[in-house]
């Protein structure tokens, strides 16, 4: 499933691809999960922004589009006016940034920043396994989104600090991986991003407490590894690509997710790979011993 790396690589491609862009038509496949994409018939999209794994598409009209990518879910753009395929899920046609003509015409600022003087464009959503969701909803109210509504700080936001991360990590007696999987300590970890930080960190996964000198050390551990993601573009395992249709290549550098039963690249011992919570989780047993 797309974690925080790989959420935010499609943001930072995607927002400035549809800001100030009229939705002139649009299609859904027909199941409530993707329905909501035909709501957004005549709104104007203000760019794209990142909650968590959720991208947020606000709107003119004081709404927002909320897009999960579950599993299998990618968006990319095609001239096609009404594209097709086994897997879509829904789709918007575009018009261009900026026109003076309800979105139909010329205008400026399409994408890459270019002059915008020919057709209009059309944005889709694919998903094999169909564990992704649309919704729109009033800007801001996630109340009905259970998930996002109760989604912990941005761990990349510079406001967040150590004594909020281990304030936030005591109100729960899970072990402490599934407490980061929650999302209500921090937001947008998942199974990868979550095994590489402890290792990072040297904390077992499995322990329940933190104190604030391990919370602290786990936070600068998570943003190394977020950073290291965003800068590679995201990891891809199987499914995951970016709005060109290209992988992340942060697979290639991951030093504990996936390597069970390899030398950890710390001590040299073998990494164990084991259920926690119904999670496969990798970790040094000698490293990051209780």
């Amino acid at each position: 499933m797309p974690e925080l790396p790989e959420v935010e690589t499609i943001r930072r491609q995607i927002g400035p691809a549809v800001a100030g862009r009229r939705v002139l038509e649009a299609w859904a496949f027909p199941s409530a999960k993707f329905t909501p994409a035909t709501d957004l018939i005549g709104a104007t999209l203000g760019g794209a922004r990142r909650r968590g794994k959720y991208l947020l598409f606000p709107t003119d009209d004081g709404r927002e589009l909320v897009a999960h990518l579950g599993m299998t879910g990618s968006f990319s753009f095609t001239d096609e006016p009404e594209p097709s395929g086994a897997h879509l899920r829904a789709w918007w046609r575009l018009g261009p940034a900026g026109a003076g003509d309800g979105g139909t015409g010329n205008g400026t600022g399409g994408r890459n920043g270019a002059a915008t003087t020919g057709p209009a464009e059309t944005l889709r959503f694919d998903d094999t396994r169909r564990f992704g969701r649309l919704r729109v909803v009033p800007a801001g109210h996630y109340d009905d989104i259970a998930t996002l509504s109760v989604m912990g700080p941005e761990p990349l936001d510079p406001d967040f600090t150590a004594a909020e991360f281990t304030r936030l990590l005591a109100r729960s007696r899970r072990r402490l991986k599934t407490s980061l999987l929650s999302q209500r300590p921090v937001a947008g970890i998942g199974n990868i991003y979550a095994d590489e930080a402890l290792w990072l960190a040297e904390i077992n996964p499995k322990v329940r407490r933190l104190g604030t000198a391990r919370a602290a050390r786990l936070l600068d551990a998570l943003r190394r590894v977020l950073e290291q993601g965003i800068d590679n573009g995201g990891t891809t395992l199987r499914d995951y690509r970016n709005v060109d249709g290209e992988q992340g290549s942060n697979q290639h550098g991951l030093v504990a997710y996936g390597r069970g039963g390899q030398p950890c690249r710390r001590c040299g011992r073998p990494l164990r790979a084991d259920d926690v919570d119904g999670r496969t989780t990798t970790w040094c047993p000698h490293c990051q011993a209780r």
